[in-house]
């Protein structure tokens, strides 16, 4: 039996006390073409945490899913498969479905107003233009529910955002990927077991001194 088969019952999961469950989300666009995109770090880093953990994810309705217990506490990983503009369809099904309260939701997303390798953890807050956030927004009816912008830069010429953002990492940004991918999972842990206020205090900012 694999991890994953043991814990993904949905009565075993459903029943744990709600506020020891924990919905992580990673935003990004199915598909290989995607996959190596900057747009796509949410799906990147939930990547590494499911390896770390030695789970996997398997499809499901509106996602592919993993799920492993740390520390006491369960951590759904999900990774919408309804396309970054509709991912808040996929958030709220999870949500609903396994009965998780929203301040124990964290969302992991690319942000161009921060410099690439910077972390920055909010319990709330705007869109911040991104598509992504913004459905879930809407879907959710607000927008009090953490979020884990990855800095992606705007190292782009004016009216080049969309093929920056759909680009792939280049080869100086990937010589820093397994450092920063092993401190997001951190992070995941660290808001699920620590709180979100000591996880924003050990993890806001610049993660690689050398950038």
């Amino acid at each position: 039996m694999t991890l994953f088969s043991k814990w993904f019952q949905p009565k075993q999961i459903s029943n744990e006390d709600p506020m020891k469950k924990f919905l992580i989300v990673g935003l990004g666009n199915i598909g290989p073409k995607y996959e190596n995109t900057r747009h796509n770090i949410g799906f990147k880093v939930l990547d590494e945490l499911a390896k770390q953990q030695e789970t996997s994810f398997t499809t499901d309705k509106l996602g592919d899913v993993a799920v492993f217990k740390f520390k006491g506490r369960t951590f759904i990983l999900l990774k919408p498969s309804t396309y970054m503009n509709l991912s808040g369809k996929s958030v709220k099904y999870w949500m609903d479905k396994e009965k998780i309260a929203q301040e124990n939701i964290l969302v992991i997303s690319d942000d161009l107003n921060i410099d690439f390798g910077t972390f920055r953890l909010k319990a709330k807050g705007s869109a911040g233009g991104h598509n992504g956030l913004k459905d879930i927004n809407e879907k959710l009816g607000n927008q009090n529910y953490a979020r884990f912008r990855f800095g992606i830069s705007a190292m782009f010429g004016k009216g080049r955002q969309v093929d920056y953002v759909l680009g792939e990492w280049d080869k100086d940004e990937m010589r820093y990927f397994p450092e920063l991918l092993d401190k997001a999972s951190k992070l995941i842990l660290s808001f699920g077991t620590a709180g979100i206020g000591n996880t924003m205090n050990q993890y806001n900012g610049k993660q690689v001194e050398d950038l």
